[in-house]
């Protein structure tokens, strides 16, 4: 069977996701506990075969590793979801308004009408508007640093990925979870994908823009792959 780079397959009861690197010096698998598929990496295509064969010997080992991930939260009244990395309670106010930040007697709620689906998709909405507005915050803060002009700057929910960023047409998507995060996560990623606009690539001189914009980033990119799969688990 012939395979390429990025293909996903079954394989023994999992999601296997193929991937090419270049700079890899022997094939290795890693648990992409966001997306929940192991990723099988191999140093070229010639040798994906090779990858696919070793996995089948680990295939228990990667269930195992993919069964630890954390399960997800549904976004329903009584549930507790992070905003700014502060625990906010979900409390449904019967009818059909939007969802709304307010001050409960025991600390802050996110109030929505609503019932099931609807409910959760007016909360998600809200922090979709609270992802939009204090991205956008930080990512003209950043551009201003660096003398770059404005961005089309967009709110998504990919299933792994924090943000990406488009040089060429100037864009920036940000994943709307992020807000679940503390604040200086929350700005670490605006400055990490502005960044990208002065050097496409992850070269030290990439990472001395990001450490001029936020400093020291390396607490919060540990920060972003310790507390990540739970984030990205939030109503799914």
């Amino acid at each position: 069977m012939q395979y390429r780079n990025g293909q996903r397959l079954p394989l023994d009861g999992l999601t296997a996701r193929l991937s090419v690197n270049p700079r890899a010096r022997r094939l290795s698998i890693r648990i992409d506990a966001r997306a929940g598929e192991a990723v099988l990496i191999a140093p070229s295509e010639r040798k994906l075969a090779d990858v696919v064969a070793f996995a089948r010997t680990k295939a228990g080992w990667m269930r195992e590793r993919l069964a630890e991930r954390p399960g997800g939260t549904p976004l329903e009244p009584g549930a507790v979801i992070d905003l700014f990395g502060e625990p906010v309670r979900l409390v449904a106010t019967g009818g059909a308004g939007a969802a709304r930040l307010t001050e409960g007697e025991d600390g802050p709620v996110i109030a929505s009408g609503g019932e099931g689906e609807a409910f959760a998709r007016r909360v998600e909405n809200l922090f979709k508007r609270v992802a939009r507005e204090t991205l956008q915050t930080r990512t003209d803060v950043h551009l201003l640093t660096l003398g770059q002009r404005p961005v089309k700057m967009s709110i998504a929910d990919p299933k792994s990925r924090w943000g990406s960023c488009s040089p060429h047409n100037r864009s920036i998507r940000y994943s709307w979870r992020v807000v679940m995060a503390p604040p200086a996560v929350i700005d670490y990623l605006a400055a990490h994908e502005v960044a990208h606009l002065v050097h496409a690539d992850h070269s030290p001189a990439y990472w001395a823009v990001v450490q001029r914009l936020v400093g020291d980033h390396r607490p919060h990119r540990k920060w972003l792959r310790d507390n990540g799969p739970a984030l990205h688990a939030v109503g799914r």
